[in-house]
This record gives structure tokens, sequence and C-alpha cells, in this order.
């Protein structure tokens, strides 16, 4: 199963949503898809498909889904993370009236560079050849998370215990 989630953001993302459920008419996905459409105005015809789902179910879907294609707000790409899965980021835009600014595009490449784990498409024409060989590319991914927090407690730790 393939799960992809707009967010809750109040600007349309038909843009990911046309191109996946494009995917699945052609033959291209031959499995099941669940969209969470959020606040776009086109509906997917070869999709299962809601616009908002309980926070219990977004989570039941993340880690029941294969793949977990999603906008790049931080809380939804950082989700499938912390059950050990790669998502496909696809940054919201402002040229095509998704978002005030191109600041997720800009933050989705910042943490790709940074972490390495997770795949972040410019262009959704992309999203055809990522999704047919997902699972060679993220062979060599690292699929945890590495946390700043964990890094400082341990360096901490470290000084303590020196001093004593």
């Amino acid at each position: 199963m393939i799960f992809v989630t707009v967010g809750t953001h109040e600007q349309q993302f038909n843009r990911l949503i046309e191109c996946v459920d494009t995917l699945k008419a052609n033959g291209i996905i031959t499995e099941e898809i669940i969209i969470q459409t959020g606040y776009s105005t086109y509906e997917p015809k070869h999709c299962v498909w809601s616009k908002l789902f309980p926070y219990t179910e977004m989570i039941k879907n993340i880690e029941k889904a294969r793949i977990v294609i999603t906008h790049g707000g931080p809380s939804s790409f950082i989700m499938p993370l912390q059950v050990g899965k790669i998502p496909i980021v696809v940054p919201r835009k402002k040229v095509f009236d998704e978002h005030v600014n191109d600041h997720q595009l800009e933050f989705a490449k910042a943490v790709e560079e940074r972490q390495g784990n997770i795949i972040v498409i410019d262009n959704v024409k992309e999203l055809k050849d990522i999704v047919i060989n997902y699972d060679s590319i993220i062979q060599t991914m690292p699929s945890a998370m590495n946390s700043n927090n964990q890094l400082f407690n341990r360096k901490f730790e470290d000084i303590i215990n020196n001093i004593f």
C-alpha cells in the first residue's frame, strides 16, 4: 500500500494528488493507494481518499504503507521516519499556489542533504521513477533519525563524567 498525505495547510496540492492518481490509472502503480487530500480540489478517481484522517488512522496508514509520499511539512515527513520508513517528500511550491513561499522545498532539501534519510522530489514528473525504483533507492539510505538531543546528552554526560 502507498499512503499519500498533503497535510492540513489550507491551500490545495492538486499537483501531487493528480500525479499519483494518474500513475494508478495508467497501471504504473498497481498496489492500493490511500490519499489524505486536505484542502485540495482535485478528487482522485483511482485511489481511496479522504480530505482528513484522525491522527490514529494517519499513524496506522503510515505503519501499513510500503511507501509514504508526503508534502514538505516537517511533521508529515518526520512521522514515517519515526516508524523506520523513508518518505518521498514532494514540497509544496508558491508558483503553483500551494503555499505562501518555497520554505518547504528549502527545508526538505536541507534535511535531505544533512540527514540523507528522505527522498525529495522537486518535480512531480520524477515521482514515477522514484516509486518504481523505491526499494533499490532506499537500500543504502539510513532510516533512523539522528537526534541532536541524544548527541548533546551523550556529550554532556561525558563532560560530567570527566569532571568527577
